[in-house]
């Protein structure tokens, strides 16, 4: 690897996000409304409309925001203040800042979908593994017909399925929410028991919904590769099953179920947005809904940068790394 290929893999990822804050600043935008006027009526409502004249309140928060200038104004302000890290303030949840608001909701959606993709990656790529060696037990290739199935069946409906058998017709889980109503966070066992038992459900929703995707791959993988010359010129030497499987198989397959879990969990920030808002699970998923909904553009902004700045930050990082998982790739100029 060279020093020019590391800058210009570099300049690529400063172009990938500079792409990304300008689409999330302009989408949001395309949407018919005003999300101040939207903000205030609904305060007045509340209020009883005692609010009195509330054009000149749309006013000056419009002018606290920057809503009140051009467009090329506001986007340059937009993209001055991202280079400094600052995502400004949240119009619903004002004078919370968007910062702020992800950094709350960030760890629940982290721990959670990042906890499960990894499991679902272990255990569907083991099996999968198995299932395509040719010497494996033959009871492990039922498992195929269920790899398939789940693979099929979108996470947020298994999520459903659960919810259903487990939380309503047996009530051995809850239905939703991170953590029991009116239980204070701390740092102890209880509090971090009763997340565990609040994300068994939506974590085994991501863990059966994406072990057949996994699972699959792996399979088809191992399947190629067990036809290749190596592996019958290996088997040929007489060595063992285990360093033929090990050392022949599944190292071959390392580098593109690496780059499928890389890009996966560069997508851990995003979570899984249907199932947090099934579940009313705190995580980013839950909070972009709620600032979609609420025409919320400086935290839709930062949420899905946050997203797609994760995935490249992966993405630039995996390029580094590809001559470590397979000295084959040297990225040298010919």
């Amino acid at each position: 690897m060279t020093l020019i290929y590391v800058i210009q893999r570099f300049v690529i990822f400063l172009a990938m996000i500079w792409v990304a804050a300008t689409l999330v600043f302009f989408l949001p935008r395309l949407a018919p409304g005003d999300p101040i006027e939207q903000q205030v009526l609904q305060l007045q409502t509340l209020s009883g409309n005692q609010m009195g004249d509330i054009r000149e309140i749309i006013e000056s928060y419009q002018k606290k925001f920057g809503l009140d200038k051009p467009l090329w104004q506001q986007y340059t302000g937009y993209m001055v203040s991202v280079t400094r890290g600052d995502l400004g303030f949240s119009l619903s949840r004002f004078p919370s800042r968007v910062s702020d608001e992800i950094m709350r909701a960030a760890p629940w959606t982290i721990v959670l979908v990042g906890t499960a993709t990894v499991i679902a990656a272990l255990i569907g790529s083991t099996l999968g593994a198995l299932i395509a060696w040719r010497r494996s037990p033959t009871l492990l290739r039922y498992l195929l017909p269920f790899f398939m199935g789940t693979a099929a069946i979108p996470y947020f409906l298994i999520g459903l399925m659960l919810i259903f058998s487990f939380g309503l017709s047996w009530r051995l889980f809850p239905l939703g929410a991170g953590i029991d109503y009116g239980l204070i966070p701390a740092f102890d066992f209880k509090t971090i028991s009763n997340m565990i038992y609040h994300a068994i459900l939506p974590a085994f929703s991501i863990i059966i919904a994406a072990i057949g995707f996994w699972g699959l791959g792996m399979r088809a993988m191992v399947v190629t590769i067990g036809g290749e010359d190596f592996i019958q010129l290996a088997d040929a030497k007489g060595l063992k099953e285990r360093r033929l499987f090990l050392d022949y198989g599944i190292r071959n397959t390392l580098l593109p179920q690496t780059t499928a879990l890389a890009l996966a969990l560069g997508g851990v920030i995003s979570g899984q947005v249907l199932l947090e808002v099934i579940f009313s699970y705190p995580g980013l998923g839950l909070l972009l809904r709620n600032a979609i909904g609420q025409q919320d553009f400086f935290l839709i902004q930062g949420i899905v940068l946050m997203i797609i700045a994760s995935t490249a930050v992966v993405l630039f990082i995996m390029d580094l790394i590809y001559p470590i998982l397979d000295p084959r790739i040297t990225y040298k100029g010919r």
